[in-house]
């Protein structure tokens, strides 16, 4: 009985070591729960979301990305505006202010993959190359969701829209 409870701690740290696999640092930004969205074939673009935390004193901006499942990647931010969905290109990038965490997730600001050349499929993770103004470049994998999910499974808690 005492092996079977060792064992069991054992996996649940490793579970929990699995779960943080994902995140990221970049000097002063750390880089959480990258994730995106599974696709139906014929999809010409999907949305990209993370979370990222600047640590430092100063501010950065998150200027670019890119991947190799797009032929295009800008950054958006999308609002309601009297009663109509808007979607915005953001070629300025995202403020990441000093000490502060910005989220980028569904319903708000996100990475948007264009003129996708095949689907996002779930059994494969996306790999994304951010590039921050400061801090330079990243390269995150992005765990794939099934299609319309509100978040990353086992991550929902720290999805929501705008700065925290």
């Amino acid at each position: 009985m005492r092996y079977l409870v060792h064992v069991l701690a054992a996996a649940s740290m490793l579970a929990a070591t699995t779960a943080f696999a994902a995140d990221y640092t970049l000097g002063k930004l750390e880089i959480e729960a990258p994730w995106t969205r599974a696709t139906p074939p014929g999809a010409k673009a999907a949305g990209g979301f993370l979370i990222v935390t600047n640590t430092g004193g100063e501010a950065d901006r998150l200027v670019s990305a890119e991947a190799g499942i797009a032929g295009r990647v800008e950054l958006h931010t999308m609002s309601m505006t009297d009663g109509v969905m808007k979607m915005r290109h953001l070629p300025e990038g995202i403020d990441i202010p000093a000490g502060e965490t910005v989220k980028l997730a569904p319903g708000g600001l996100h990475v948007m993959f264009m003129e996708l050349k095949e689907p996002i499929t779930q059994d494969a993770p996306v790999p994304v190359t951010l590039t921050f103004e400061k801090a330079g470049q990243v390269e995150v994998e992005m765990t794939v969701a099934p299609p319309g999910a509100p978040g990353p499974a086992g991550q929902g808690h720290k999805m929501g829209g705008g700065k925290n």
